[in-house]
């Protein structure tokens, strides 16, 4: 993969205390280490000084976690963004939806995307199909993002991981390329530590 720090932006989606929440309470999901690589991630495009957007969700729904007046709609200290790093709030899975989102890439000449952030199924998968279908050239960071086990119409409970392994196909190479944050580090010319 190739990358330049001038076409290219990190899309941090929904990186939030209510899954922490989620988790506390009993909620399976994988990938327990994405938040560390997401940590490397912004750490090496704040290095290069290569553009980051944050997304944060606000639901509309009375009860969950993600209300903007909820304390899961806080950001987990591993990802906070930092001065001048925009903040776009949504309300629906994709980013691209009643954000400016779009409209700033352009206007910024970005062309790839490398999209990490929860849950692999929910926002970030419906956010990668848009970026692919609005013609950006997107990197979806597999070991960046995680999901939940969840239970299927027919009751029957399916694995996080498995959830997490059937995104990435749908998503791979009709809507993005699957690469790990090591590919994603070494592009941007930066060894990730250890």
């Amino acid at each position: 993969m190739r990358l330049s720090s001038d076409a290219t932006a990190l899309i941090v989606i929904d990186v939030q205390k209510a899954f922490d929440e989620i988790e506390a309470a009993g909620g399976k999901r994988n990938n327990p280490h994405a938040v560390a690589r997401i940590s490397d991630l912004l750490a090496a495009f704040r290095a290069t000084g290569t553009p980051i957007i944050h997304i944060r969700h606000a639901s509309t729904m009375p009860q969950s976690r993600f209300r903007a007046t909820a304390s899961g709609y806080a950001v987990q200290d591993q990802a906070r963004e930092r001065d001048g790093e925009p903040v776009l709030v949504k309300s629906v899975n994709s980013a691209f939806i009643g954000t400016d989102l779009d409209e700033r890439l352009k206007k910024a000449g970005i062309s790839h995307l490398v999209i990490v952030g929860a849950t692999t199924n929910h926002c970030v998968e419906t956010t990668t199909r848009m970026a692919g279908n609005l013609g950006y050239q997107a990197f979806l960071v597999e070991d960046a993002t995680w999901t939940f086990d969840r239970q299927g119409i027919d009751g029957r409970l399916y694995a996080a991981q498995d959830i997490h392994d059937m995104s990435l196909s749908n998503l791979n190479d009709e809507f993005c390329e699957i690469v790990s944050s090591g590919d994603v580090i070494a592009a941007l010319g930066h060894t990730r530590a250890a």
